[in-house]
């Protein structure tokens, strides 16, 4: 950005009003930068856009498309137009140089480093704001290779700055930065800390800071102060969107999935309505396992947003809900519109569990054989590159277990009024436990057993660390038939029993070892031994465990 303050010497009248007009322009772009930081982009471009409106600048042009660039998923072709109609007005303008190419960076052409390095070159390192943004785009898109180069350039662009007073973004840049070095060492912890700590005073918004010193101590794992700094974070400004961010990792690390879900509402309530941002919570939805509201998000924003990461987010529910063919032409239609440099592993690795959950209800053995070869050799891609996006064994067991239960299922089932009326209140409250509960018991009194798995899988999501649900849906699942699915249920229910609550938990732990045990006994005799003399050892009357044990060890 050039000199704000390189007034004319004219007239006293000239100099006054410029200084006026300057300073409301700096007041101007520091309520948009602010406004993206609080992921509010809609608000953000639109003070952007006004301030194009007013005065059509390159430099003007460079902040508008450059918000495009920060936004969850850049929006290249958006950005790109803006930069160029800063070009064509000042085709020196080395903002919209850097614009273009960060745009080359991100899109995966490492030729843009060194394009970088020479705008900075031919600038001769005099303009703070040159520096901060090639160490931006670096940043943003360079990696842990080129984040000693940002690093570089942001000090160089606090020096410089200094003299009319540094900006708080650009020393909680240089944090951001030091933290792309994804190294345990404390001494680049350390230095990290230090660049937060010297945005503080300055920070318009103390809760900017505090949040990403909060998200500093969870990526070393030190989880009491990032709680407190997040906490911080939250009393500084309780309509931080990103604290609420932070906090809902903070809880799914914690399985504290109910208190997510909370987080998360609250993040949606803050951040504004840009339908990109929607996007990004109907993610954090889905990585919450709370699928309904990663849905609601979703259909609410699926037409308004042209990035074709929506297809895949809309995959990724279809496999979760058991559509297998509707997961396909999702992500069919994501890996024809997306750039090649955005298939994940991971995608690779759906790609491959949707071929096996169609490989099931597949008839003709040459197409079923084609299925199961793809689906080995995509998730085989996955696990080599070591993607843990996905649990891959466990969710081949699912599928060839029965896969997943959707809503359609449950509704062609059995229903009463009690369920009609739990549905309803389910609807209205999702996070309602008690309502959850009722509903699921509802289910198996008609014998609805995909009603009860939903409703057990949902009640697991918002409780994880409730044992009696895993084995609930167990139960379900067995008398679905699907008892691949049972066992991984009555498995979960054993390890979540906590030891204080094993003497009070007797009876229904020796009941699920059995049930694994009947269910392994011709698949796996030696584990089937194994537990049902485990389940012996709790309940030793229990007459049903006492005749597979005889029958085990005939």
């Amino acid at each position: 950005m050039k000199d704000i303050m390189n007034l004319t010497k004219k007239i006293a009248f000239g100099v006054s009003v410029g200084f006026l007009s300057n300073f409301a322009f700096g007041q101007t772009l520091q309520e948009g930068i602010n406004s993206a930081d609080s992921h509010k982009y809609a608000h953000a471009r639109q003070i952007f856009t006004e301030m194009v409106a007013k005065s059509a600048t390159a430099d003007n042009y460079f902040y508008l498309g450059n918000s495009y660039l920060t936004q969850f998923e850049p929006n290249f072709e958006k950005a790109k137009e803006d930069f160029d109609k800063g070009l064509q007005i000042d085709k020196k303008s080395n903002l919209n140089k850097i614009g273009l190419a960060s745009i080359k960076l991100g899109k995966g052409d490492k030729a843009a480093i060194g394009e970088i390095q020479n705008i900075v070159k031919d600038s001769k390192e005099k303009d703070p704001e040159v520096l901060y943004r090639a160490a931006e785009a670096l940043t943003l898109f360079g990696g842990t290779a080129n984040a000693d180069m940002a690093i570089d350039y942001l000090n160089k662009a606090i020096e410089k700055s200094a003299k009319n007073g540094t900006p708080a973004h650009y020393y909680y840049t240089l944090g951001d930065a030091y933290r792309l070095k994804l190294t345990n060492s404390p001494q680049v912890a350390g230095s990290a800390m230090t660049a937060y700590e010297k945005a503080l005073p300055s920070a318009k918004n103390k809760a900017s800071v505090f949040t990403r010193i909060g998200t500093l101590w969870m990526q070393a794992q030190q989880w009491k102060p990032a709680k407190e700094n997040i906490d911080k974070a939250i009393l500084a400004d309780p309509t931080y969107a990103p604290a609420y961010k932070a906090k809902a990792a903070y809880d799914i690390r914690y399985q504290e999935n109910a208190l997510a879900t909370q987080d998360l509402i609250n993040y949606a309530k803050y951040a504004d309505e840009d339908p990109d941002t929607q996007l990004e919570i109907s993610k954090l939805f889905f990585t919450n396992e709370d699928y309904g509201n990663s849905k609601m998000y979703l259909d609410k924003v699926f037409d308004k947003v042209d990035d074709a990461i929506k297809y895949k987010l809309r995959a990724y529910l279809q496999y979760a809900d058991g559509d297998y063919a509707g997961a396909k032409s999702s992500m069919d239609s994501f890996t024809s519109k997306a750039d090649k440099s955005r298939v994940k592993t991971s995608d690779e690795g759906l790609i491959g569990l949707i071929a096996a959950g169609l490989a099931q209800k597949e008839t003709d053995p040459v197409k079923k054989a084609a299925l199961n070869a793809e689906a080995q050799q995509k998730i085989a891609i996955a696990k080599a590159a070591k993607d843990e996006t996905m649990k891959w064994d466990d969710e081949l067991v699912k599928i060839k277990g029965g896969g997943g239960v959707n809503q359609a299922a449950v509704d062609a089932g059995a229903t009463s009024p009690e369920i009609e009326a739990l549905k309803k209140q389910v609807a209205a409250n999702p996070q309602d436990t008690d309502a959850l509960f009722k509903l699921a018991n509802a289910y198996q009194e008609v014998k609805n057993w995909n009603g009860a798995i939903l409703s057990w899988q949902k009640m697991s999501g918002l409780l994880p660390d409730w044992a009696p649900a895993y084995y609930s849906q167990g139960y379900a699942q067995q008398q679905a038939g699907h008892k691949e699915l049972a066992k991984i249920a009555y498995e979960k229910f054993i390890a979540t029993v906590k030891p204080a609550e094993v003497e009070s938990s007797k009876e229904i732990l020796s009941y699920a070892y059995f049930a694994v045990a009947y269910l392994d006994k011709d698949s796996n005799p030696a584990k089937a031994k194994d537990y049902v003399s485990k389940s012996l050892q709790l309940n030793p009357t229990y007459q049903d465990a006492i005749n597979l044990n005889k029958q085990l060890n005939k």
